[in-house]
């Protein structure tokens, strides 16, 4: 949620951001929306207490009223005033509640040091780590590789859940658990806490890290108890701390947790949806991080560095996007993806978005911190993928194949994979 004292005292500059930065003209009309409306309710408040305040001076006349008839009509006077105040207050609530409304639907504020641009076609590409791959070989995608390995069962996925859905079995599934646990490990190495939260979350927390009301028809819900399925670990992690004030000696604090995440990807038929790249249940290792306004920058550097250090050690070819404007998250203020080479599918595929959102999130959860007899001010919250799954299992397996169908398994994981080192086809 932006700050709307913001919105109130330059509201042609925030009009401007959504309008030339952002090129959002439906959230500039909502913006302009909420300032009448605040505007009306400052008018009200200010209506409010002059009746409040009249009626303070009526309250003590009575009191020093002697003559029974003068005071009669001085009572009567006070009702008068109780029956406006009380029409004052109900006309406030439902101003409040549009207010609040209003502010839920519209996006963060870009950091000034973003780059104006209107997609993605105009990401800017800060580096390229490591050398493709070389081939001797036409390398193949991994369904191919994945099919013929019996690391992935298409049809059987589809059989029990439908279209989007996949089995990974044998070697398969303990790759992507030891890719999970290694992970884990390296981000706790790098300071991180870990923490394993629930995958069902109350609707307020989806409020809260801005999923809601903007991606309702993303999400997945359990209408009778009225939970939702995570999208992503995010939620539940930056919801640990929803209304509290974190002590500022506390900061930063660092997490890591491990999700199946659920999403509904609408996706075009026939687009991006071949293999295992996009899916309606998926994993990810998250990291979440609680910060001083004033390190919420350099905080942001150094997430990126956590996640950059998966793919170093993985010895997998990647790039650092950073995002313009028009290519934000709807709650990101600043926001780089990491992408990392398929060389069987031929493209970049993006393994990690790391964000930070301001005190977007912060406001709309009620996050707080304070030192000593400051006053308490909002934290920011920054959070990155590291990594997510499956598309780092597809990145192992196409840059990992070898010309007679086998995968050799990346150093770092074998410990992880009861020290295996090559991939083969099961035995018939």
């Amino acid at each position: 949620m932006i700050d709307l004292k913001l919105l109130r005292e330059q509201p042609e500059e925030v009009l401007a951001i959504y309008r030339d930065r952002l090129f959002d003209g439906a959230a500039a009309d909502i913006a302009r929306q909420l300032i009448e409306v605040d505007a009306r309710r400052r008018q009200i408040v200010a209506t409010t207490d002059e009746l409040k305040q009249q009626r303070n001076t009526g309250s003590n006349a009575v009191g020093r009223e002697k003559d029974p008839e003068k005071r009669k009509q001085l009572i009567a006077e006070m009702d008068g005033f109780k029956g406006k105040i009380a029409e004052a207050d109900q006309a406030l609530a439902a101003l409040d509640e549009q207010i609040r409304s209003l502010a839920l639907q519209l996006p963060n504020l870009p950091d000034p040091s973003v780059p104006a641009g209107k997609s993605d076609a105009e990401n800017r590409v800060l580096r390229e780590v490591g050398a493709k791959r070389e081939f001797a070989f036409a390398p193949r995608a991994h369904w191919d590789l994945g099919e013929a390995l019996g690391l992935i069962d298409f049809a059987r996925g589809v059989k029990i859940s439908g279209s989007r859905f996949y089995l990974l079995r044998g070697i398969g599934a303990r790759l992507q658990r030891a890719l999970i646990s290694w992970m884990i490990d390296v981000h706790v190495e790098q300071g991180y806490s870990e923490v394993y939260p629930p995958y069902m979350v109350k609707g307020e927390c989806l409020v809260g890290t801005a999923q809601l009301p903007k991606f309702a028809d993303t999400v997945y819900r359990d209408i009778e108890e009225d939970f939702y399925w995570v999208p992503t670990a995010e939620v539940p992690v930056t919801n640990m701390y929803r209304d509290e004030v974190l002590d500022a000696a506390d900061l930063p604090i660092k997490h890591v947790a491990y999700t199946a995440c659920f999403r509904r990807e609408k996706m075009a038929h026939g687009k991006d949806t071949r293999g295992i790249k996009r899916g309606h249940q998926f994993d990810k290792v998250e990291m979440v991080k609680f910060v001083a306004p004033e390190e919420s920058l350099p905080e942001l550097e150094k997430l990126v560095a956590d996640a950059e250090d998966i793919l170093k050690r993985l010895e997998l070819p990647y790039r650092v996007v950073e995002m313009v404007t028009g290519d934000l998250s709807f709650s990101a203020s600043k926001k780089y993806d990491l992408e990392t080479w398929a060389p069987g599918c031929n493209e970049w595929l993006e393994v990690s978005s790391c964000s930070t959102f301001g005190d977007f999130q912060a406001r709309r959860a009620m996050i707080r911190t304070k030192s000593g007899k400051d006053k308490p001010r909002y934290v920011h919250t920054l959070n990155g993928s590291g990594l997510a799954l499956p598309r780092t299992l597809i990145s192992v397996l196409e840059n990992y194949q070898r010309p007679d169908g086998s995968i050799e398994v990346p150093k770092v994981l074998r410990s992880y994979m009861g020290g295996l080192e090559t991939i083969t086809a099961p035995a018939k």
